[in-house]
C-alpha cells in the first residue's frame, strides 16, 4: 500500500504533539484548510496508525508518586518471557518494559510513592517464575522527559521521502508498504 504525509500533516502533528488539546479550527487556520479538512487528515493519520492516540500527562509527584526508577531485570531463560509479560502489564507502577541487551533481558520504568511501596514491588517481580535477580537505580533528578519525537525533523531523514509540490506548497511523499 502507498501513502502519501506531506509538510501540512507533518505541521498537524507538530502542532498536536506542543499542545494535544488544541481545537481543529487553530490547526486549521495554521495550515491554510477547513476544519472539515483537517478532521479527514487527522482521521487518515489516526487510521495509518500514525496517530496512535491522545493522552494527558500528568505530574505523578502532585498525586504522591516520588520515586521513580529503573530496574533492570536478569531472567533465567526466554521461556518465562510470556509470564513475566502478563505480570509487567498487570503492575500499574510499572509504566515502561523493555527487552534489552547486554546485561540482564529487561529494563523496566518504575514510579513508586515511597521507597516503602518501591521495596513491594521488588520483591513481587522477584517472586516471578523466571526472575533470577534485578539491579535497580533511583533517578535523582530529570533532565528531560519526553513521549514526542518532531514529526516533521523525523520524516526528513528517510531517504524514501520526496519532497515534492503539492498544490502550489511544497509537501513530502512517502511510499511504505503494508
Amino acid at each position: 500500500m502507498t501513502w502519501h504525509i506531506d509538510t501540512i500533516d507533518l505541521k498537524l502533528l507538530d502542532m498536536l504533539n506542543e499542545q494535544g488539546r488544541i481545537r481543529r479550527n487553530e490547526l486549521a487556520e495554521a495550515v491554510g484548510l477547513s476544519i472539515p479538512s483537517v478532521s479527514e487528515r487527522l482521521e487518515k493519520l489516526e487510521r495509518r496508525g500514525i496517530i496512535k492516540g491522545y493522552t494527558l500527562l500528568v505530574d505523578e509527584k502532585m498525586l504522591g508518586y516520588d520515586i521513580t526508577s529503573f530496574i533492570r531485570v536478569r531472567m533465567e531463560s526466554s521461556k518465562h518471557y510470556d509470564n513475566f509479560a502478563k505480570h509487567v502489564i498487570k503492575e500499574d507502577e510499572v509504566l515502561e518494559c523493555y527487552s534489552i541487551t547486554g546485561e540482564g533481558s529487561h529494563m523496566l520504568k518504575v514510579k513508586t510513592k515511597n521507597t516503602g511501596s518501591l521495596e513491594k514491588l521488588l520483591a513481587r517481580i522477584q517472586s516471578w517464575t523466571g526472575v533470577v535477580g534485578t539491579d535497580t537505580s533511583f533517578v535523582l533528578s530529570t533532565i528531560k522527559e519526553t513521549v514526542n519525537l518532531p514529526a516533521e525533523k523525523s520524516f526528513k531523514d528517510f531517504e524514501n521521502v520526496r519532497i515534492t509540490e503539492i498544490g502550489g506548497r511544497k509537501g513530502s511523499q512517502k511510499q511504505h508498504d503494508k
